[in-house]
This record gives structure tokens, sequence and C-alpha cells, in this order.
């Protein structure tokens, strides 16, 4: 059985905010404090150690109490680039994935994902929700993976591949649906810009 302590959290704030204006989405405030700050005291709980993965304000990062590490890839190459971060630096088995932008994640996220890749044999666990057309779809940053896979994205990033589906794609994913009744159907919204952050602190 897969538990807490066997897994690392790597929370993605690399990217270029470009959608907020070039803001660094991670330290904007969402009920009282900085995304990215929320999104590590949710997801803190959920596993043995969390860090950060980020590419600018690094100071303003390190002060969560966090270890953060920039991309090891150059010019901002997008969240595999953050996943293979997470994975040199992982120290665990098991390395899992949230976005800074999406605070409402499940908070039994970490525990479905890790049900599923050990009960199908999988190597990645990857969410999957149903989005406001009513239609089920993965969520490729909410991801658990087996830190053995580190080589294959070594590989595949090396060659060029940016894409996550296109790198889970190779490997055995078992698909979670997070779908229940009782799961928050904001669960998995992200946002992007400053109105879409305002209108997810709203009550539901």
């Amino acid at each position: 059985m897969i538990e807490r302590t066997d897994i690392t959290g790597l929370i993605l704030a690399g990217g270029r905010g470009s959608r907020m204006g070039g803001a660094d989405k991670g330290l904007q405030n969402f009920r009282g404090m900085p995304l990215a700050l929320q999104t590590m005291m949710r997801l803190a709980p959920q596993v043995g150690e969390v860090i950060i993965n980020a590419n600018r304000n690094l100071s303003a990062y390190e002060s969560f109490g966090a270890q953060v590490w920039p991309d090891a890839i150059s010019d901002y190459a997008g969240p595999l680039a953050g996943f293979l971060t997470g994975l040199e630096h992982c120290e665990t088995d098991y390395l899992v994935t949230v976005p800074c932008d999406t605070p409402l994640f499940p908070v039994d996220l970490v525990e479905r994902l890790a049900s599923a890749i050990e009960a199908d044999g999988a190597e990645i666990a990857m969410a999957a929700a149903r989005e406001t057309d009513g239609e089920l779809r993965t969520q490729p940053v909410f991801c658990l993976l087996r830190r053995e896979l580190m080589e294959s994205l070594v590989s595949f990033t090396h060659g060029g591949g940016r894409k996550i589906d296109a790198w889970t794609a190779l490997h055995k994913t078992s698909v979670v649906p997070f779908d229940r009744e009782g799961d928050d159907p904001r669960a998995f919204f992200n946002a992007n810009t400053v109105s879409e952050l305002h209108q997810l602190e709203q009550p539901k």
C-alpha cells in the first residue's frame, strides 16, 4: 500500500502568467494569501513533503517554507519541464503534481490517485473531471508519477517533446474520474485571469 510518506508533492508555479498580464500567478492573492501558499496548505496533509517549481521570485516562494527549484529546461518550457524538475529532486518513490492556480482541488486527490495507480499496476495516475459542457476530461497537470519515469521524461523533453498527454501516452496511465456525488464541480477550475480568481473566491 502506498503511504502518504511515499509521495512528494510538487506545486507547479513556473509559468509566465501571460493570461494574467505577466503576473506571477502563484503569488496572486486568494482568500487572503498567495495562491501557491493556499495550494501548499491543501496539498501538504496529503503527502510526505512539498516542493515548489518556480522560475522567478524564488525568495518569495522559499518564504513558504518549502524547497524551490527552477526549471532545468530553459525558456519556460511548460508543465513537463516542471515535472522533470520535480522528478530530479524527488526523494520518494512517487511524485504528485498540482498547479498553483487551482486552489480548490480535492482534499482526497492524492489518496484516490494512489489507489488507482496501485490497483491498476500503472506508472501514472491522472485525474479527470467534468467540465462545464458536461464532458469528462483528463486534467494532465494533476498526475501521480513513479519516480523511475525520470529517464523516460529526460529523453522525451530532450527530443523536443512538450505535451503532457503525448508523454503519458507512452506509459501505462490510469485515468481517475473525480465526478462522484459530493465532489466539488469547481475542484479543477483553474484561474487564468484575475476575474476568474475573484469568481473562485465566491462561495458555491
